[in-house]
């Protein structure tokens, strides 16, 4: 991938992550001149073309890297069957979070050891630090677009030591982050998991923004399926196993009640957008804008030696 600079993983100094963001004005003097945020946005941006028309279910090719990941994944899931919630009072912040979290937690650089290649061993104290961040908040018992930026970091990382490559692009987003996805809304309804940061119904969704990014991707071009298509439950339902756009939608649907109009505002304004195209751009704009220039959300990013705060 020429748009990241790939590290020497034999001989760099890895190190481990740290935040640096301490006040709001860190954002204009470090986050938005730091090489984290360009190696970010560049990713984004890479993967987003990556998954141009592609479907969830079109076959791709499968690394071992990309197999181990798919492994670490389901790892987590069976641990979050094997620690149900507590039963307490209160309807949101299920205690047995924490324990799910401590497990994945002490268990991290294992996990991560156990999906690369031996060789990247040096990298896996740096890299695991991004998998804990990606799964939520166990003081505040929360999870919002910080965690699910943490896990994109994650990749990142893997692409810059080299244990990903340009041939597992579509994977990466198809099969390993839509899996993250999955298994983050497994645990949200699991232990009714506070959203970080929401903005409401001026937001997108309570909890993940990345997915309607790379969704309105998937879709641009469809010969069929429209931005007004999305407000169809049948044709939603219908298309969620396909596009990772319905898939949320169709999320959103079985969490919330009442007009779509009213508890997804924002939704529902994208879907008067006459073309998928315009739908990705203004979303990759939007989330430069309401997520990436936050400082509650990246005032908890964590910068090492793969994502630095040094200026670009």
């Amino acid at each position: 991938m020429e748009l990241l600079t790939l590290v020497d993983y034999a001989h760099h100094s890895f190190s481990k992550p740290v935040k640096s963001i301490a006040l709001p004005e860190d954002i204009n003097s470090k986050w938005d001149k730091s090489q984290a945020l360009h190696d970010l946005l560049s990713f984004i941006c890479y993967l987003n073309e990556a998954v141009r028309n592609k479907k969830l279910t079109d076959p791709c090719p499968l690394s071992e890297t990309v197999e181990g990941l798919l492994e670490l994944l389901k790892t987590m899931d069976v641990w979050l069957d094997e620690i149900p919630p507590l039963d307490q009072p209160q309807r949101y912040g299920n205690k047995a979070f924490r324990d799910w979290f401590k497990k994945v937690q002490e268990n991290a650089v294992e996990l991560v050891k156990k999906a690369l290649d031996e060789k990247y061993n040096n990298a896996i104290d740096e890299i695991s630090v991004y998998l804990v961040e990606s799964i939520g908040n166990p003081i505040r018992i929360d999870y919002g677009t910080g965690h699910e930026l943490a896990f994109v970091a994650f990749l990142c990382c893997c692409y810059k030591i080299g244990a990903l490559g340009v041939e597992d692009a579509q994977a990466a987003v198809c099969k390993v982050f839509h899996n993250y996805i999955e298994l983050m809304r497994k645990v949200q309804m699991t232990y009714r998991l506070e959203p970080a940061g929401s903005q409401g119904v001026w937001n997108l969704d309570d909890y993940q923004f990345i997915p309607f990014i790379w969704g309105s991707a998937q879709l641009i071009d469809h010969k069929q399926l429209r931005p007004k298509s999305f407000l169809d439950l049948d044709i939603c339902n219908t298309f969620a196993k396909d596009y990772m756009f319905f898939g949320c939608i169709q999320y959103i649907n079985k969490v919330k009640s009442g007009p779509f109009a009213e508890h997804s505002n924002q939704l529902w304004n994208i879907s008067g957008v006459p073309s998928w195209a315009k739908v990705n751009q203004g979303l990759i704009k939007m989330y430069r804008a309401e997520v990436l220039s936050k400082f509650p959300v990246i005032q908890h990013f964590l910068f090492g030696s793969l994502l630095k705060i040094s200026p670009v």
